[in-house]
């Protein structure tokens, strides 16, 4: 009887592993990226056409994509190196914002957003119509000392004539912490404007921050992790943090480098490839997102 027992126990258990699921993912593969942009670092745009950049080490270019992913041009930024692009927005006129701020080891002092005209999009050729430098008053040391390395960012959108920017967090003892900054949206050199701060989670491979939205009537903020996005919602002023927050669950882990609204509901995400996975566009609605929270 006691073997007996043993036996059914084992049964009910293998059952159990075999039946597993995980929760399935809410987000949909749109299309496979070109090999130039392996390292997506970002992406703006909707179903129609898109512009993405990758990151250090790549070209100096900007890609425009069409709606299955094909290149359709390729501009190429020839007066500023692609030190460390690392995302890309628009203002409401149309034109393109580089961020080169890639900052991974907290040690530089070129951090740079430049102007690329609509009116330049069709070229392949193009110089930057204005660049915009910055510096952040709170970062004394270069590099910062490990448990102060919050100076990195990979995530940033235009309104009303300023940039604002999420810092990525690469301190010892990683909290989740990222810095919101203020930089006016004209040439110069800029002490950049801490607004608030807010935290995601303490574990950095879920909750480091790699790219931020806006949407299209301006009263969604979005930033984006490996796995989850945070949206920010009823916010009164530019301080989006005092908004309502949801943390919504993609359920699906990858190299999540990029993130625009296509409209006021509807996300295109990018993630790099690594590892053979990852190299793509997915789609996904804020409300669904919200549905499974």
């Amino acid at each position: 009887m006691r073997h007996f027992s043993l036996y059914i126990i084992l049964l009910v258990s293998l059952f159990a592993c075999s039946n597993k699921t995980e929760k399935p993912t809410p987000i949909t593969e749109y299309f496979k990226l070109p090999k130039q942009l392996k390292e997506i670092s970002g992406i703006i745009g909707s179903d129609t056409k898109s512009w993405a950049i990758a990151d250090s080490g790549n070209k100096n270019e900007v890609y425009e994509l069409d709606s299955n992913g094909k290149i359709s041009n390729t501009i190429k930024v020839t007066d500023v190196p692609n030190t460390d692009w690392e995302e890309i927005t628009n203002d409401k006129e149309g034109s393109l914002y580089i961020g080169d701020f890639g900052n991974n080891d907290n040690v530089r002092k070129d951090l740079a957003i430049y102007k690329i005209d609509k009116n330049d999009l069709t070229g392949s050729e193009v110089s930057s119509s204005q660049q915009t430098s910055f510096y952040y008053p709170e970062q004394t040391d270069f590099p910062s000392k490990k448990n102060k390395r919050f100076f990195d960012c990979e995530a940033f959108f235009e309104l009303n004539g300023n940039f604002y920017l999420f810092t990525k967090n690469r301190s010892k003892n990683f909290d989740g912490t990222t810095f919101l900054y203020k930089v006016p949206n004209k040439p110069g050199n800029f002490a950049a404007e801490k607004i608030a701060e807010f935290k995601t989670c303490p574990d950095y491979h879920n909750c480091c921050i790699t790219g931020a939205a806006l949407s299209a009537d301006q009263k969604k903020v979005v930033l984006l992790t490996h796995s989850k996005v945070f949206l920010f919602e009823d916010f009164k002023t530019d301080n989006f943090f005092q908004g309502k927050v949801t943390e919504l669950e993609l359920n699906h882990y990858s190299q999540k480098e990029a993130i625009c609204f296509s409209g006021n509901d509807e996300l295109l995400i990018a993630d790099e490839k690594a590892n053979k996975i990852g190299g793509h566009v997915y789609k996904v609605s804020v409300s669904k997102l919200k549905s499974k929270s």
